[in-house]
């Protein structure tokens, strides 16, 4: 069951953003573990696409072994179906709501999640950002990983949304805007980024400068973005990434 107060500990005022990319998103674990041993627990937890996969986990009061035993079973039919009506998509998201069931026996509600949490996703009539922080889980969670003519979209709230990164792969502001004054920014994408898909609009340049942004960049070079054969490797990068960024300077004493 999903509670719905904060853990003990959490630092309210501390954002945590998730990029996507797919299996990449499997580094995301190492780093959260890293945090987790440092005694570094944001409040605030944003992403887009596979970053919302793991930061809803997270937001869910899961700690680090817990996630990592969820990602190394993780496979791709736990979020994607064959479509018998390919209209929007060749796969069908609704079983996010079973995977859901099967993790916490019910669709919980994102406000209801232990710590806040919004995924964000690309209104596709505006092509601007949208944030999702209320209602069914599943319903945000299907939204922001609706890569266009793979995974339909999703009809929420007036709107049609598909998957935030067509807009912004490294939405930290989300976490701005839900109130953190602090963020640790994980941008899984370090020396490349694939231009067909996930855009970064925020300039990495200002977020390196900001003396309120904590960038980690695991390093996803000869690792596998659509098979999950490299989880360990993911998840042991992005333990190496946030360990190099947290050990430099006494960056975890300042961020957490």
């Amino acid at each position: 069951m999903v509670a719905s107060c904060a853990p003990s500990g959490d630092a309210p005022r501390l954002g945590l953003t998730l990029s996507g990319g797919g299996a990449f998103g499997a580094a995301h674990v190492g780093v959260l573990q890293v945090l987790e041993e440092r005694g570094i627990r944001p409040g605030i937890v944003t992403g887009t696409s596979s970053g919302a996969l793991v930061g809803a986990v997270y937001a869910g009061g899961m700690d680090g072994p817990a996630i990592e035993r969820i990602a190394r079973r993780f496979r791709w039919n736990r979020i994607a179906a064959w479509s018998v009506k390919p209209r929007w998509g060749l796969l069908d998201t609704t079983v996010v709501t079973d995977a859901l069931h099967r993790l916490y026996g019910h669709d919980p509600r994102i406000e209801d999640l232990p710590r806040r949490f919004g995924a964000v996703a690309t209104d596709l009539r505006t092509r601007k950002a949208v944030i999702i922080d209320r209602g069914p889980l599943s319903a945000a969670l299907r939204a922001t990983i609706a890569v266009p003519g793979l995974l339909p979209p999703v009809r929420l709230g007036g709107r049609l949304l598909a998957d935030g990164g067509m807009v912004d792969n490294v939405p930290h502001s989300a976490a701005r805007t839900l109130g953190a004054d602090r963020v640790i920014v994980v941008h899984l994408h370090a020396k490349w980024e694939n231009a067909r898909m996930m855009r970064t609009s925020t300039k990495l340049s200002e977020l390196v400068s900001d003396p309120s942004v904590l960038l980690i960049q695991p390093e996803m070079a000869r690792m596998a973005q659509w098979s999950m054969r490299d989880v360990p490797r993911l998840i042991d990068e992005g333990r190496r990434a946030a360990m190099a960024v947290l050990d430099h300077d006494g960056a975890d004493a300042h961020i957490g």
